[in-house]
């Protein structure tokens, strides 16, 4: 018998990386209305839903200090998040974008039926919303 180990039940948190951390910051709480949990100048944290929080990292101190407390780790270059929205929620998010002065970069249609919208936070990250789930398994109708 293999031995198989506890299934894993989402995504606890992730990380996307700012050098410009103040303005990133403003950006999460003023398009998506996220709760702040921390801010330092090494990063802050977002509670994103009840089981997901977004953390937000100034990539130079990420990378090269540490408190002990977690190892350093890093990233060059813009990351990738994408979040979810209620079913046909994109229109209300489009308009939301273009009120705040937002560029949508990309729309897709997936072949799954959901729909997504692309944009760039201050830092460059490509931020995704999609309204549907756009990952079908292997073998999935």
């Amino acid at each position: 018998m293999a031995d198989h180990p506890p299934a894993i039940t989402g995504i606890h948190e992730t990380v996307l990386y700012a050098p410009h951390l103040d303005h990133t910051v403003e950006f999460y709480e003023g398009v998506f209305g996220f709760p702040r949990i921390t801010l330092s100048d090494r990063g802050a944290s977002f509670r994103v839903d009840d089981t997901s929080v977004l953390l937000l990292f100034q990539p130079e101190l990420a990378a090269s200090e540490t408190d002990g407390k977690v190892p350093a780790h890093g990233a060059t270059g813009p990351g990738h998040i994408c979040f979810s929205c209620e079913p046909d929620g994109l229109g209300a998010w489009r308009a939301r974008l273009k009120n705040l002065g937002i560029a949508i970069e990309m729309e897709r249609d997936w072949p799954t039926g959901a729909r997504s919208i692309y944009f760039r936070d201050p830092a460059g990250n490509s931020v995704e919303i999609a309204d549907g789930d756009i990952w079908r398994s292997p073998g999935e109708a």
